[in-house]
């Protein structure tokens, strides 16, 4: 199984990705995750991914492939992919490089603005730097819908995508992508 999860900021990818990896036997793989670990351990990469993340801005491609080419290389089973591809760009550069199947499934976890921005609000005591500032959030957002709206359309184009209600308990928003992956005859490889 090899399956990307889409959503905005507090859409629930974290939650999602972690019920569906145990679901299915593989890892979950967050490039979100794997950067903070970065900025943290004070690495090369961290470094230069910090000035990004603390201004709401994605990181630049280049760092972002470097830590996620490094996660899938120990991802030989499959893996559920939260925050990335964030673009086209990455999508179509990371095609490139694993081929065809680079994805089985794509979901797309939907959510308004507004309850992105309650559930932001929500885990700001989880200490995430990037959840503090409410101009912070709102560029996120804004760079969510200019990057990966267009990335929405490119997997829905390619009749991979799921769209999931993710608004709902997480409970009831993982028997739904479970539900939908079913449907579409999608199992575990």
């Amino acid at each position: 199984m090899r399956l990307i999860l889409l959503g905005a900021p507090g859409a629930g990818k974290g939650t999602q990705a972690t019920a569906l990896a145990k679901h299915f036997g593989v890892p979950h793989i967050s490039s979100g995750e794997l950067l903070r670990h970065h900025v943290v351990a004070g690495t090369e990469i961290g470094r230069k991914v910090a000035r990004h993340l603390e201004r709401g801005e994605l990181a630049p491609d280049d760092l972002v492939f470097a830590v996620v080419d490094e996660a899938l290389a120990h991802a030989e089973r499959g893996y559920v992919l939260d925050g990335f591809p964030r673009t086209v760009s990455q999508a179509t550069q990371a095609e490139a490089r694993d081929g065809a199947g680079f994805a089985d499934d794509v979901v797309f976890l939907a959510l308004s603005d507004d309850v992105a921005r309650q559930r932001i609000a929500q885990r700001i005591a989880d200490e995430r730097p990037d959840d503090r500032s409410p101009d912070v959030v709102e560029r996120r957002l804004r760079t969510f819908h200019a990057e990966t709206d267009p990335l929405v359309d490119y997997y829905r184009d390619r009749g991979l995508l799921v769209t999931v209600d993710a608004a709902r308990p997480p409970d009831e928003v993982t028997a739904a992508i479970l539900a939908a992956l079913a449907s579409r005859g999608t199992a575990p490889r």
